[in-house]
């Protein structure tokens, strides 16, 4: 796997180094030895999956609030989304930034994204699926979201939303919500 760094501090595009022949490719997806050699949370304790019916459909802006950590290895494996991680720790060298990467069934990229970072995608195409390993258990009540349209953030999502929860929808802009 190839890792490369992103504007967001810790937040790492992973890329496969496929294997290929006439039967079609092999490819490693996570390599906890790899992982911790880059400093990335390695324990997977949750997997999850995502299925959105159509183009448009955004999911986020999430993450867990402190002690409950929550490290994401984000891949789409049918369809394509942009992903988007937003550095809210903080404190952060990179706090307010954030990084907008394809992830598609096509290009089979992964994103890796820290816990406490805020995380959400928005769907490319009808039938998208997203898996994600997950280095903490998802904890209801140490959820925390933030608006997909905060001006704060200021981030160009590609389509028009299609979908979206009313959670998601209401979250709170980041001015109006306390630092944890």
């Amino acid at each position: 796997m190839r890792y490369t760094p992103t504007a967001v501090d810790g937040v790492l595009v992973v890329d496969l180094e496929p294997h290929s022949d006439a039967r079609g490719l092999f490819a490693r997806t996570f390599d906890a030895t790899e992982f911790t050699a880059h400093g990335l949370d390695v324990p997977v304790v949750q997997a999850n999956v995502s299925f959105n019916h159509r183009a448009g459909t955004l999911r986020g802006l999430h993450r867990q609030v402190p002690p409950h950590a929550e490290g994401k290895l984000v891949r789409c494996t049918a369809g394509a989304v942009v992903d988007v991680a937003v550095d809210v720790r903080p404190g952060s060298p990179t706090h307010g930034r954030h990084v907008m990467v394809e992830l598609s069934a096509r290009n089979r990229t992964a994103l890796f994204v820290p816990a406490y970072v805020a995380h959400g995608y928005q769907t490319l195409e009808d039938a998208t699926e997203v898996v994600y390993q997950v280095s903490g258990p998802y904890v209801p009540g140490a959820e925390q979201g933030f608006r997909y349209d905060d001006e704060a953030f200021a981030i160009p999502w590609p389509l028009p939303v299609s979908m979206i929860s009313d959670k998601d929808a209401a979250w709170p802009l980041v001015t109006e919500q306390v630092a944890l």
